[in-house]
């Protein structure tokens, strides 16, 4: 125990004293405060001039084409308020929006067809959509007031709109794909950023031969299981930072944001939600940083490593497509996902996934808890053997079969 102490501590301040390390906690803390105070920042620069304001605003002419120039004009400033809509003459359009003076323009040949001019029309443009919508509002307007009913009578009826409630029994799914998507985003960036580095430092200590000093004076288990914690507890560090600086920011200006639904749902996440994030992140960590590990003892230089940890990546990275997928399809239920729910490799994803969008079983989530639990003890254990044999063989990469049959010897032995 003394001597994991002694590891852990010692790989823990070798992170926390990184440059690298430091530097990017701290670039992505005041990143995220630029973002969270930009609404407060950016209220000090207005000077509340409504005319300038307006002054701002591309320009949309319309040419009412003989129909009640007033109403359409109130109907389009209405139903486009980043744009000043101004009344145009069909015969200046063109030569109007050549020379900038206006964005945009539609020449209207009665309420059922018009022309709409543009320079450059993007494939994000929507203004033909709204305007099909004011015009076949007035469209029936005008119908119904000619069938002999009141204007205002006609209105209330185009403007009747239902009244409803939603009660969900389970889980909120477009509520809680924000906090899905952040957590299965951030384990694969943790993941293969820290795993990425305890391959190295086991790869750079073996290419030193110091490896053959340290395994004699420690026990590989101790060894291996301070690399990996301390990582662990390093990728925790900087993401309590940068979550919690995020948090704290935005509980800062929760004001300036009013109602914004997007930032709601990223920061309101459920304590439930976050305590079954938490476990699932540690544990997925634990699996692979264990893994990557023992693959970084096998390398016999520092350049094999990408080549090592190729197929560890290639697994990670098809269980990360199989989840998103499923998340953006809303089968997060699917027979793959849940088959994906049992297995180590791809349950910390999966299984969280379905947690946080859809309703599972209290006995589905502690089976697949006690799985992943268990395969990182037994994956610890078993890195923690082909650490202690992959560091001391030299020269070419061992295959497969050289480490099998050094474990059997040393078990044997």
């Amino acid at each position: 125990m003394k001597q994991f102490g002694v590891i852990l501590r010692f790989e823990l301040a070798g992170y926390l004293k990184n440059k690298i390390f430091v530097g990017v906690t701290v670039f992505l803390v005041l990143a995220l405060g630029l973002l969270l105070f930009f609404p407060r920042v950016s209220a000090l620069f207005k000077d509340g001039d409504d005319e300038a304001a307006d002054e701002d605003r591309p320009v949309m002419l319309l040419d009412a084409g003989g129909e009640d120039e007033a109403a359409l004009l109130e109907a389009f400033s209405a139903a486009f308020p980043d744009y000043e809509v101004r009344a145009g003459d069909a015969a200046r359009i063109e030569a109007q929006i050549a020379d900038g003076t206006a964005e945009c323009a539609f020449a209207l040949e009665g309420l059922g067809s018009y022309t709409y001019y543009v320079d450059d029309l993007s494939m994000y443009d929507m203004n033909t959509e709204i305007a099909d919508q004011v015009l076949g509002q007035m469209y029936r307007l005008a119908a119904m007031t000619a069938e002999g009913l009141a204007p205002d009578q006609a209105a209330d009826i185009l403007s009747f709109r239902a009244e409803h409630t939603v009660e969900a029994l389970g889980a909120d799914q477009g509520q809680n794909f924000f906090y899905t998507y952040i957590m299965i985003f951030a384990l694969y960036m943790v993941i293969l950023l820290y795993g990425q580095m305890v391959a190295n430092g086991v790869a750079t200590e073996k290419s030193s031969r110091a490896m053959e000093l340290l395994i004699t004076s420690a026990k590989p288990v101790s060894m291996m299981f301070g690399k990996v914690i301390a990582a662990c507890l390093a990728g925790l560090f900087q993401l309590v930072c940068v979550f919690g600086a995020a948090l704290l920011f935005y509980r800062l200006n929760r004001a300036a944001w009013g109602d914004n639904m997007l930032m709601g749902a990223l920061f309101d996440m459920p304590p439930a939600l976050l305590g079954y994030m938490l476990l699932y992140f540690v544990l997925g960590f634990f699996l692979y940083a264990f893994l990557f590990g023992a693959v970084g003892s096998t390398a016999t230089k520092l350049e094999d490593i990408n080549t090592s940890v190729m197929p560890i990546m290639l697994v990670f990275i098809v269980g990360f497509i199989v989840v998103v997928f499923a998340m953006s399809s809303g089968t997060v239920n699917s027979a793959l996902m849940r088959v994906c729910s049992y297995v180590p490799f791809t349950s910390p994803m999966a299984m969280f996934t379905r947690i946080a969008m859809s309703t599972v079983p209290w006995y589905e989530i502690a089976l697949s808890a006690l799985i992943l639990a268990a395969s990182v003890v037994g994956v610890g254990v078993l890195s923690a053997r082909i650490y202690r044999v992959g560091v001391l063989l030299y020269g070419a990469s061992p295959k497969l079969r050289d480490i099998l049959r050094a474990l059997r010897r040393r078990s044997l032995g």
